[in-house]
């Protein structure tokens, strides 16, 4: 084809816009479905109480609760992002999988045991328990300021998706599709949102099995998809280089992403509000390896379809030749491309994505429903009612999604969603792993000393991630991609504009990998909170219970210091 026989690429991106009434259907259908699950929980079953709301009564089933952890811990941000992830800088990323199975095994041995112990509902009521309400202050607002900031990230995600294959506004969709999420987490509580992420999690999964199916076929086979990737040298291991500024060394996916999950699953309200559902101990660390598994699944299919995308795409890039206009954009295109021709099947693609965002934004406002009423309003205010408990709980519901809705128009401006999501997540949660860790793991630390190391810590985090991602926002600081080729496309697109290299040195703390921000400010809390502790000559002694099972031999109750200091004065 010459030159002047091909398409322009504007035409060619509308012809992956033609979503059928099938494929509205469809999506209209999923929606309809989770309405109709709040409904059920709202108004026929209905909630007795506001624990039985928020915590589902504490008798949860072990399997939805496995499904719903994995659909919130995914979102559509990993949905969309992994393949792009993988398209552009190849494997290593999968490896940070080795940091949530070592997540997984400090969890199941230290934070379970002891916060179902303790009977929480709130996470962060453990900080008050081990140090004071200070901390328990600090730790909900770090938690809401980071609900606040990802939440938008997440509705905006399936909003992009959205636009590349139908062309509707993103502004247009996004409030009709989360309203429909309020709704249902409004009236069916936390025992809706586990329910529907159960159909969400089984369309999603189902979607992205489907276009690696057919993708493949179209390829060549499994052979071809590895092919192709190996001569890009996309199929690579993580260095060994103990370098902090490596975007994914062995020591960051293990190391940096075991801090990351930490912060991600242990002490977040949203995903740590499903294992206390659970109704004993024993089930809570069956659904910690039940998670696992689906953690590991869902990642090793969102990242083959990056690998597929590749091999599909080897010779003509839609990145670089603007068939796609955003990095997060090509995971949709590839679903148009492959699947585009077989009525409802990208309409069940958008279902997909949007029902993994839909999970992680109801499960966020049902944890903030339950930090306001637990840790903003109890400890400070009258106690409510009944009726007064559940309007206030609703009333955040409804308020706070909202204010994510309205924040969707901040987030389409800061480009892609992969790295910046987990470097905010990173920066905020790190000081909160902490104080937690500290909290489980050294009983010498006190309330001010914790609550010094966290303030500094988070400081420090949010200085060095603001910098870093300033750097990159500015051409200062880029990474290595794998090599893209428009050398065969068959249409025309304009050429891409060549930026001359910037040249700006930047400090070595603010080129470390995005992997290490949560062991960063885990680190500066840590050290801060241990020097200033060494002033204080006042220990509280405090109950057993409140510390990782293997010190609670070592630690000494009240009432065994109370005996010894009888003994001591009776001599």
């Amino acid at each position: 084809m010459s030159v002047s026989e091909m398409e322009d690429v504007s035409s060619i991106r509308l012809t992956f816009q033609h979503f059928s009434w099938i494929d509205y259907t469809v999506f209209v259908i999923m929606l309809a479905v989770c309405g109709g699950i709040g409904v059920y929980f709202g108004f026929i079953k209905k909630q007795s109480s506001p624990q039985e709301y928020l915590m589902g009564g504490r008798n949860m089933k072990l399997i939805p609760v496995c499904f719903s952890l994995v659909a919130s811990y995914i979102s559509g941000i990993s949905l969309l992002g992994t393949p792009t992830e993988l398209y552009i800088y190849g494997t290593a990323y999968v490896f940070t999988l080795i940091g949530a199975w070592i997540m997984s095994i400090v969890i199941t041995t230290t934070f379970i045991p002891v916060f179902h112990e303790l009977q929480l509902t709130s996470a962060y009521e453990y900080l008050e328990l081990r140090y004071d309400k200070r901390l328990r202050v600090f730790g909900s607002v770090l938690f809401s300021v980071y609900l606040m900031a990802w939440l938008p990230i997440v509705i905006y995600v399936p909003a992009l998706a959205f636009n590349q294959v139908t062309g509707v506004n993103i502004h247009i969709v996004s409030p009709i599709v989360c309203l429909v999420c309020i709704f249902y987490t409004c009236v069916g509580g936390l025992k809706a949102v586990v329910w529907t992420d159960v159909i969400q999690t089984i369309i999603m999964i189902g979607a992205m099995i489907l276009v690696i199916i057919k993708g493949t076929i179209i390829v060549g086979g499994f052979q071809e998809v590895l092919d192709k990737n190996w001569k890009s040298s996309r199929l690579q291991f993580p260095s060994f280089n103990f370098d902090f500024t490596e975007r994914h060394s062995i020591w960051s996916v293990s190391i940096g992403s075991t801090f990351y999950n930490i912060g991600s699953i242990a002490v977040n309200q949203s995903m740590m509000q499903r294992f206390l559902a659970l109704s004993d101990l024993k089930m809570s660390k069956r659904a910690v390896w039940g998670f696992l598994c689906g953690i590991f699944s869902i990642v090793f299919i969102c990242g083959y379809s990056g690998l597929l995308a590749y091999a599909r795409y080897h010779d003509c890039d839609p990145l670089n030749s603007k068939l796609a206009l955003a990095k997060d954009q090509l995971l949709p295109v590839l679903v148009m491309d492959v699947l585009g021709d077989w009525q409802g099947m990208p309409g069940i693609f958008v279902a997909g994505v949007f029902s993994a965002a839909l999970s992680s934004l109801s499960t966020g406002l049902n944890s903030m429903a339950a930090v306001v009423l637990e840790d903003f309003w109890k400890p400070f205010f009258r106690k409510l009612s009944h009726r007064e408990t559940q309007i206030l709980i609703r009333a955040v519901v409804v308020i706070l999604g909202c204010i994510c809705v309205g924040l969707v128009f901040v987030v389409e401006k800061l480009g892609s969603v992969l790295q910046l999501t987990m470097s905010l997540s990173s920066a905020s949660m790190g000081p909160l792993v902490g104080i937690f860790l500290m909290g489980l793991f050294l009983p010498f630390i006190d309330g001010a000393s914790a609550l010094t190391g966290g303030v500094l810590g988070l400081i420090s985090a949010w200085w060095v991630a603001a910098q870093s991602q300033l750097a990159q926002a500015r051409g200062h600081l880029t990474f290595e991609e794998k090599v893209r080729y428009t050398t065969n496309c068959t249409y025309t697109f304009p050429s891409p504009v060549e930026k001359e290299p910037v040249e700006f040195e930047v400090p070595f703390l603010y080129r470390i990998s995005y992997l290490w921000f949560t062991a960063f400010g885990c680190t500066i809390t840590v050290v801060v909170a241990c020097l200033v502790s060494l002033k204080s000559s006042v220990r509280k002694q405090q109950d057993q219970r409140l510390f990782a099972p293997f010190l609670k031999a070592w630690v000494m109750t009240r009432n065994e210091v109370e005996q010894m200091d009888l003994k001591s004065t009776s001599r």
